[in-house]
C-alpha cells in the first residue's frame, strides 16, 4: 500500500507541474497573439465553413492541456527515455506557442502550417513511441490529435482561399 501512495503522490505532483507548464504555454501563446481573433484582419478573413464558434477554442484547449498533463505525468512516471521525452515535450511546448504570434500577429499563414504540421507528428511520434509501454493511457492524447487535424484543415482552408 505505502508503493501505491508513493506511486499517487508523485502522478498528482507530475500532474500538476504539467498543467502548470501547459497553461503557461497557452497563456504565452493567447498573450503574443496581438489582437487575435477580434482584429479586422482575422475577421476579414474567408474561413472554413466548418470553423467552430469562439468558445469551442477554449473548451477544447483546456481539455486537452488536461489530458495531454495527465498522460505525460504517467508517461514519466514510467521512467523510459526520460531526457528523450523532456526533449520531445519541449519541442511540442514551443510549438504550440508558436503559432498563435505567426498566424494571428505576423499574418504567416504558410509558416504556421508548418508549425500544425509538425506538432501533429511530434504528438502522433509520441503516440506511437510509447504505446506499447502506455497501452490504453495513450487515448489521452487523441484529443489533442484530433484537435490538431481539426486545426490544420482550418489553417489550410484560410491558406488556400486568401
Amino acid at each position: 500500500m505505502k508503493t501505491n501512495s508513493a506511486f499517487n503522490r508523485k502522478f498528482a505532483y507530475l500532474s500538476i507541474l504539467f498543467l502548470f507548464l501547459n497553461f503557461i504555454g497557452l497563456y504565452l501563446g493567447v498573450y503574443f497573439t496581438g489582437d487575435g481573433v477580434p482584429s479586422d484582419w482575422y475577421q476579414t478573413l474567408n474561413k472554413a465553413p466548418w470553423t467552430p464558434p469562439g468558445w469551442v477554442f477554449g473548451f477544447a484547449w483546456t481539455s486537452i492541456m488536461i489530458c495531454f498533463a495527465f498522460y505525460l505525468a504517467i508517461l514519466f512516471l514510467e521512467k523510459t527515455n526520460r531526457k528523450r521525452n523532456v526533449i520531445i515535450y519541449a519541442i511540442q511546448w514551443i510549438l504550440n506557442l508558436s503559432w498563435n504570434p505567426l498566424f494571428f500577429y505576423f499574418h504567416e499563414m504558410g509558416i504556421a502550417m508548418i508549425i500544425l504540421i509538425l506538432l501533429l507528428v511530434v504528438l502522433l511520434y509520441l503516440l506511437f513511441e510509447n504505446y506499447s509501454t502506455l497501452k490504453i493511457s495513450s487515448l489521452l492524447l487523441l484529443p489533442y490529435i484530433l484537435w490538431l487535424i481539426v486545426a490544420c484543415s482550418l489553417n489550410a482552408y484560410t491558406l488556400i482561399y486568401n
